[in-house]
This record gives structure tokens, C-alpha cells and sequence, in this order.
């Protein structure tokens, strides 16, 4: 069996599985081969993965020949027919967002594993991709507010006078958002969390943060580190709890996203126009429309002189750590999906399989897709 490593879409440095990890495969008794460059934005040449008895290929060679694709953001329409007869796709496709392409992948006859549909339960825990990238994206985001904001995030007691600490308001607790708080209070920062599941308090408590309670919260525990829908009532309330905070924070880090739709709308204009000149939000919802109503993906927006910087690849921003985590998480997916003798065996009856896979033997599998189409 042939596994291909594809190079991803300009602007995105990761890569699937660096040399060392392809090696691991190998060792499992698969053939692993590069697309040309594939590595070179997370800083692994051919010659590392040469090394490592990974040959370099052309894209269309690799579309052709293997029998697994390996790529964070799978395949798009005019490359689909290229794909092997009854090939794998395997990546991060968000089919939720994406189910007219996973019908044509159907149609092709290709089978697609999405990383991101992945069960989130403590056995998949090691595979669990979103969680990875999403400890990055937190940490990122913050590093990348404190380089747009024009002030210290510590206190300072100097001779030429004394610099109050910034203030900071994280909106979502999930993965990014505690990594988010983490490296807030590293830099100094004092730190105030908003988020809709109350389970989360003693997390946020823990790392030196305050936590806003609001009442009336919907249940959010089966979610999966998600936000849920909340009543119009519990979001007017929620609206008036986070507007009486953001007047005095410096940063913001929004992170509140619901799979399959829109990210929620957290921050108003009319909170907006409250903010200090100067103060900084980071929205690492924009690739779902962002949960500022002027946040625009990969661009930072100046309002009523206040910066919103909307960017859901701060991942990338970071491609080898990324690339490491993420390419682990593969690595332990695989396990799952390849027996001893190097073939793919396909265990339906396994939770994280049968969850996981969206497209099998020409048919959309899963029932959440199949119910977009």
C-alpha cells in the first residue's frame, strides 16, 4: 500500500506527516512518497525526507498511484477525477460546511476520513486534531495581540512612573481559549473568561484568571468542547455581561465557534464603539464568519480605532509544532485504519472509525452529511 503526502494550498505551511513520522509508517510496512515541496514551509526539505526513505513525486504522480492521501485540506473538485479508483482521502475537509464536495468525492468512489468529525471522547483523545491545532491557535493569538498592542501586557514600577498590567478578555474556554489564558498570564496580563459552560470554571480559576457567570446557560457537556445554541433570552443576558466587560479590556480573544454553522455573534458594534482607542481583538472564529459583526478572515479591520484581526490559521503561523502534533495525531488515526501486514482494514464497528469517515464504497456514510445533501 502507497501513502502520498500532498502539499498544501498556498499560505498554508504545515504538513501532514514530517520525515520522521513518515518513517514511523514505513516501519508499519506502507510505501510513503512526498509531493515536491511538500514539507518545505514546516522546514522539511526532500533531502530530510529522502533520508528518511520518503521519495519525492509529482502531485499528479501521487493522485494517481497512491493508495492513501494524506492533506490537511483533502482534495478539490478539479483534482478529484486524478485521485486513484477507491482511493483515501484523509484530513481536515469540514464536511459540515463542505457537503457538495464530499458528494463528489462519493461519486468518484473515493473513501474520506475528516479528522475534524472525529468523536471527541477520552479514547480518541490522541487523535484529536482540532485539540491540538487549537492549543497553538490560543497560544498565537495572544502573542499576536500583544504584538499589535501598542502598550506592556505586565505591570512596570519604573523611575519614570508606573504601567498598570492590560487587561484581557477571552471569550471561550475550550482548548484555545485555556491555552489563550495560559500564555495571558505568563505575559502578565490580568485575565477575565467568559464562557457558556459553567464546567469550565474551575479551569479558568486554576490558571489565574476570573470567571463571568452567566445565568440560564443551556447544556453544553455533549458538545464536544463546542459552544451550543443558546435562548434569545440567555443571549440578551449574555450580551449585557460581556458589554460591561469589554469596556475595560485592552485584548480581546474570541474562540467561540458552533460546528456547522455561523460562529456566534459574541461582540456588537455597539460594544465595539465602547472600547478604548488602541485596544486589540484577535478573532480566531473568522473562517465561520467570526464573532464580531466586522470581522473579515485573514484581514485585520480598524473600527472606531480599535483592531480587529480575524485569523483561524494562526496553526499555521507555527508549521512545525503544528505539523509535529498534528502529524501524531495522524499517526495514532492509522493505527485504527492499517493492520500489521501494512493492509487497510476498515473497522466499522469501531466508534472512531465508522464517526470519522464520511464517504465509503460511493456513498455518503454519515448521517449528519447525508442530511445537508
Amino acid at each position: 500500500m502507497i501513502a502520498g503526502i500532498l502539499k498544501e494550498p498556498t499560505g498554508e505551511n504545515r504538513v501532514s506527516l514530517l520525515p520522521g513520522q513518515a518513517e514511523a509508517l514505513i516501519k508499519k510496512k506502507v510505501e510513503v512518497r512526498v509531493e515536491n515541496k511538500a514539507g518545505t514551509g514546516a522546514f522539511a526539505d526532500a533531502a530530510a525526507y529522502d533520508a528518511r526513505g520518503v521519495a519525492s513525486f509529482s502531485r499528479n504522480e501521487l493522485l494517481s498511484q497512491c493508495d492513501i492521501i494524506l492533506s490537511l485540506h483533502g482534495i478539490e473538485t478539479p483534482e478529484i477525477s486524478n485521485l486513484k479508483k477507491g482511493a483515501l482521502v484523509l484530513g481536515v475537509l469540514q464536511p459540515l460546511y463542505n457537503p457538495g464536495l464530499m458528494q463528489q468525492y462519493a461519486n468518484a468512489g473515493i473513501t474520506v476520513f475528516s479528522m475534524d468529525m472525529l468523536p471527541r471522547t477520552s479514547r480518541a483523545q490522541s487523535m484529536d486534531v482540532l485539540s491540538s491545532q487549537a492549543n497553538i491557535a490560543g497560544y498565537k493569538a495572544v502573542l499576536t495581540a500583544a504584538n499589535h498592542y501598542g502598550r506592556y501586557f505586565p505591570m512596570f514600577m519604573t523611575a519614570a512612573g508606573s504601567i498598570p498590567p492590560a487587561k484581557v478578555l477571552i471569550l471561550g474556554a475550550g482548548v484555545a481559549g485555556l491555552q489563550a489564558i495560559a500564555t495571558a498570564r505568563r505575559l502578565g496580563a490580568v485575565v477575565e473568561v467568559f464562557d457558556t459552560r459553567a464546567a469550565v470554571k474551575e479551569e479558568v480559576m486554576s490558571l489565574g484568571a476570573k470567571f463571568i457567570e452567566v445565568e440560564g446557560v443551556a447544556d453544553a457537556s455533549k458538545a464536544g468542547g463546542y459552544a451550543v445554541d443558546q435562548s434569545d433570552e440567555y443571549k440578551l443576558r449574555q450580551q449585557q455581561k460581556i458589554a460591561e466587560h469589554i469596556v475595560k479590556a485592552d485584548i480581546v480573544i474570541t474562540t467561540a465557534q458552533i460546528p456547522g454553522k455561523r460562529a456566534p455573534l459574541l461582540i456588537t458594534e455597539d460594544m465595539l464603539k465602547t472600547m478604548r482607542t488602541g485596544s486589540v481583538i484577535v478573532d480566531t472564529a473568522a473562517a465561520t464568519g467570526g464573532n464580531t459583526p466586522v470581522t473579515k478572515n485573514n484581514e485585520e479591520v480598524r473600527y472606531n480605532g480599535v483592531s480587529i484581526i480575524g485569523n483561524s490559521e494562526l496553526p499555521s503561523s507555527m508549521p512545525f509544532d503544528a505539523s509535529k502534533m498534528y502529524g501524531k495525531n495522524i499517526l495514532n488515526f492509522l493505527d485504527l485504519l492499517i493492520d500489521a501486514e501494512g493492509r487497510l482494514t476498515l473497522n466499522f464497528d469501531d466508534d472512531l472509525v465508522k464517526g470519522t469517515c464520511i464517504v465509503y464504497n460511493g456513498e455518503i456514510v454519515n448521517e449528519k452529511i447525508k442530511n445537508l445533501i
